[in-house]
């Protein structure tokens, strides 16, 4: 369908009125970040208690989860590019609206069958940091893009930390549907919230969506992502998996093919096959392996048996308290990652951020006995995801025209899902593959989580080696700051510009 003529202006508002908006417009996406990352994890601590709650088999159950990743990694560049189509505000409200309702749907019902559906419903508020973090380019003024940028991506942190613990206490002390009640009341407040605040973007890209296109990428990703999340419980070698991954070559094959015909792509490869965007890519899905290591890792070895000899026996509630100064560091430390980014670029950023999850991987292999030395490697492996997450979106800044932001920040955080996911079944082979009997039950030994860490070092070690290859430009340099002051780069900079 054609691209929607604009949006007639609404009434003008007050100068104070409006003034008080612009500075609103940060803090507003920034919750909303927040909140789309609570709502990632909010369902963990209920994992083991809702075959009981639902009549269902565990299987089912873990389809909650499953769901949710499958729909936001397919939504995530679809929504994306509609929002560079048809305004990144429209957009956004849809894909926050979608996780709100979700919610509601979840605290009205146990029926398994119906939380799936709604759980597939809020895997849409995955778009909400690409779409986000593209309203700050067309709104704020260069020098302040970064700081912005960083601020957003740390919420993903920030959120997925007060998840855990705060669901944990929901499922302790009261009904598990009123955690879904409240975060459908935030959701709402959310959506009142970015009607007010968020400006709609000017920029648009002509032209006609690409349905084909959509429907191809969907087909291919749920297939690849099917047999990524699902290998472990299958098995990597049975039927089904093999001709999942057999599917996902195929159609993704045929829909590069196609999109490479198409006037008017989903996702413009040419353009995202570029050094300067296909390589932060490429660091997006490796940084996302070695991040999501962290929080899969640290939860379960806080919480084996002290048996073990090297479990800690913590409950759910006091693994998310270790998790929490992570999430707080990442918010903190963004200011310091968006001043490096300023000084040296983003790419150093990111190569930087990569190095230190990777030191932080090497603090948890030197000792991972003590709660302390545990928390502190976890910590510093957040630290470097602050600097790397928030690097990410900046170099895709920099390198597309305005009217392709939305859409290309999509592909990438389409890449941290896709890192992510093969994190979590690469750390459940080697656990699996790593076990001991402690009171007649197969328990990961601690050599198996060592090598977890290992494994996840080595990743960052190469993503840290993937960002130093990314070609620099006049627009890494950002601002240049000289006798105090600071003098913006133009953004027309761009590769082959």
């Amino acid at each position: 369908m054609a691209s929607p003529d604009p949006i007639p202006p609404p009434a003008a508002p007050s100068p104070g009125s409006r003034g008080l908006r612009a500075r609103l417009t940060l803090p507003v996406l920034a919750y909303c970040g927040t909140l789309m990352a609570v709502m990632q994890t909010i369902v963990v601590p209920l994992l083991p208690d809702l075959p009981r709650l639902t009549g269902a088999s565990a299987g089912a159950v873990s389809w909650m989860v499953t769901a949710a990743l499958l729909s936001g990694a397919v939504l995530t560049p679809v929504l994306g590019r509609a929002g560079d189509m048809y305004g990144k505000r429209r957009v956004l409200l849809l894909s926050f609206g979608l996780m709100a309702v979700g919610s509601v749907i979840c605290a009205m019902t146990s029926h398994i069958g119906v939380l799936i559906a709604a759980r597939t419903l809020q895997g849409a508020a995955f778009s909400v940091i690409p779409l986000a973090i593209s309203i700050l380019r067309d709104e704020l003024p260069p020098q302040r893009r970064n700081a912005a940028v960083a601020l957003m991506s740390s919420t993903v942190g920030v959120g997925a930390a007060l998840g855990l613990p705060a669901a944990a206490l929901v499922v302790q002390y009261a009904n598990w549907h009123v955690m879904f009640w409240v975060t459908g009341l935030l959701g709402a407040v959310g959506v009142a919230l970015i009607r007010w605040a968020a400006p709609e973007s000017p920029e648009r890209r002509a032209g006609r969506f690409d349905v084909p296109g959509a429907l191809g990428l969907a087909a291919g990703l749920i297939c690849l992502l099917l047999a990524v999340t699902q290998g472990g419980q299958w098995g990597w070698d049975s039927v089904p998996v093999l001709s999942l991954f057999l599917a996902a070559v195929v159609v993704l094959a045929l829909w590069w093919r196609v999109q490479l015909r198409t006037p008017e792509p989903l996702v413009d490869l040419r353009l995202a096959t570029r050094p300067r965007v296909g390589l932060s890519h490429v660091a997006a899905l490796l940084t996302g392996f070695a991040f999501y290591a962290n929080s899969l890792v640290t939860a379960q070895l806080v919480q084996a048996p002290e048996a073990t000899g090297y479990g800690l026996g913590l409950d759910i509630f006091q693994t998310g308290l270790c998790l929490l100064p992570g999430g707080i560091s990442m918010l903190l430390f963004s200011r310091l990652s968006a001043r490096i980014s300023d000084a040296r670029g983003p790419r150093i950023t990111l190569a930087l951020g990569a190095s230190v999850i990777a030191t932080g991987y090497a603090v948890r292999i030197a000792d991972s006995h003590e709660l302390w030395t545990i928390m502190v490697g976890a910590t510093v492996v957040a630290v470097g995801t602050t600097l790397a997450y928030s690097a990410l979106p900046a170099l895709i800044l920099r390198a597309v025209p305005a009217d392709q932001t939305a859409s290309a920040n999509g592909v990438n955080v389409l890449m941290r899902t896709v890192g992510q996911a093969a994190s979590s079944a690469v750390v459940a082979a080697v656990l699996v593959h790593h076990t001991g009997l402690v009171g007649g039950l197969p328990v990961p030994t601690l050599h198996g989580y060592l090598l977890a860490f290992g494994v996840a070092g080595a990743v960052a070690l190469a993503a840290c080696a993937v960002a130093l290859t990314i070609p620099g430009d006049a627009g890494s340099k950002g601002t240049r700051r000289a006798r105090g002051r600071t003098r913006p780069v133009a953004d027309g900079a761009l590769e082959g510009a």
